[in-house]
């Protein structure tokens, strides 16, 4: 498809075309210390109880339940990490958080409540069995599956395997990112402005929200300009890419070549979306030379940089999700809120840029002031992007969705 048959393509539909045919990555084993970020390949089993052994929540007594309320001689004291002797009828045991349930005790009585006279305790009546304790077990069971395929590591996850013992884990690896500028016009921070230039503020932010999506940056370049030089950088990043991610060039202008270098090269699958901002947004495929290489997956984003960051979340993110085989990643979380504003739609679904506010009654969504797609600073601070369909009205106090940004 090269030109959509001149009609603005649905967001919906674009997506599916890129995710179309997309295959996981394979996996890598590394150390637990370094996959903070990184997506499960495989189910991880449990292979030990947790906890390992029944144990106290709390200070206390441990006892038999049933000899509750009367003065009980104290036969011995366990501490977290020493193994308890078996409690003798008629006794209880002083008792740590964490300490070994000693067998013959069913209960813990937490220190508060019981009074102590040398080696006796006095044990308060109608102490149910099992109060505060942990069984063995209670959180996982040896043969329990610990964490799914597709998990996305957390600082919970990685403290879930530690406490099995597990030093290194399968993960998908990292899908490798070219990214692409175009545009003479262009100049990297650190260097000195020019007649007609401005910074390229769009690579900095892509390759920080790239990292965020699980992804890699392994090429960064500026593609110069003319037809010829354009073609040769694309081929030479796919050749070394999962995804060639380009910004600018994909519009209609003299200078605009990527669009072309795409289809010469390789296969443009949509092109003009029913989408502001971002219309003049591509998304194809790119052969590798080697007939067994496969391809690379090709978005083009806009130059404005406020389109850039839209069709990075819409785009790119659940690319790198089908990728990695993460459901986390395939669609942000959507919330329902109230308009804080007015804003009618032509053709073209609107993403705008809210803040939200989370009332006891429900959510405000509330617009920047300046949606236009140069203005950055209106994604600074959004917690979320608002989604209007195409030719609606919005009234005050209309019920919208919106999509949450403020998501790892």
């Amino acid at each position: 498809m090269s030109d959509n048959n001149g009609e603005l393509q649905p967001v919906e539909a674009a997506l599916a075309a890129l995710l179309d045919g997309v295959t996981a990555l394979p996996g890598e084993a590394i150390d637990g210390d370094a996959a903070a970020g990184r997506v499960l390949a495989r189910d991880v089993m449990a292979r030990l109880d947790v906890p390992p052994f029944d144990n106290s929540a709390m200070d206390g007594y441990a006892l038999d339940h049933r000899e509750a309320g009367q003065w009980l001689p104290i036969v011995q004291r366990i501490t977290a990490g020493t193994a308890a002797a078996p409690l003798s009828p008629g006794g209880c045991a002083r008792i740590f958080t964490g300490g070994e349930l000693p067998a013959g005790a069913d209960c813990v009585v937490m220190q508060e409540r019981v009074e102590v006279d040398g080696d006796r305790a006095w044990i308060p009546a109608a102490i149910p069995a099992g109060d505060n304790l942990r069984r063995r077990g209670r959180d996982v069971a040896v043969g329990d599956r610990l964490l799914a395929a597709g998990t996305r590591l957390d600082a919970a996850a990685l403290g879930h395997l530690a406490g099995q013992g597990i030093t290194r884990v399968e993960v998908r690896r990292r899908p490798r990112i070219a990214l692409l500028s175009t545009g003479d016009e262009i100049v990297d921070p650190g260097r000195p402005l020019g007649p007609g230039q401005i910074y390229n503020s769009n690579r900095p932010m892509l390759r920080a929200l790239l990292t965020r999506f699980g992804a890699e940056v392994v090429r960064v370049e500026t593609v110069p300009d003319d037809a010829e030089g354009t073609r040769r950088v694309l081929q030479e990043a796919a050749e070394t890419a999962d995804v060639v991610v380009t910004t600018g060039g994909v519009s209609v202008g003299e200078e605009d070549h990527v669009k072309a270098a795409l289809e010469a090269l390789g296969r443009l699958d949509m092109w003009r979306l029913a989408i502001r901002p971002g219309k003049p947004l591509a998304l194809g495929r790119l052969p590798r030379r080697a007939a067994d290489a496969g391809e690379a997956r090709f978005v083009g984003l806009p130059g404005n940089p406020v389109s850039c960051f839209v069709g990075a979340w819409l785009f790119l993110r659940p690319l790198i999700g089908a990728l990695l085989a993460c459901p986390a990643l395939a669609a942000l979380p959507r919330l329902a809120a109230r308009a804080d504003f007015e804003t009618r739609t032509g053709p073209r679904q609107h993403y705008m840029r809210v803040s939200l506010d989370f009332t006891a009654e429900d959510i405000v969504a509330r617009p920047f002031r300046d949606q236009n797609s140069g203005v950055l600073s209106s994604c600074v601070n959004a917690d979320a992007l608002a989604v209007i369909p195409p030719e609606t009205d919005i009234a005050p106090g209309a019920a919208i969705d919106c999509l949450w940004l403020r998501v790892d």
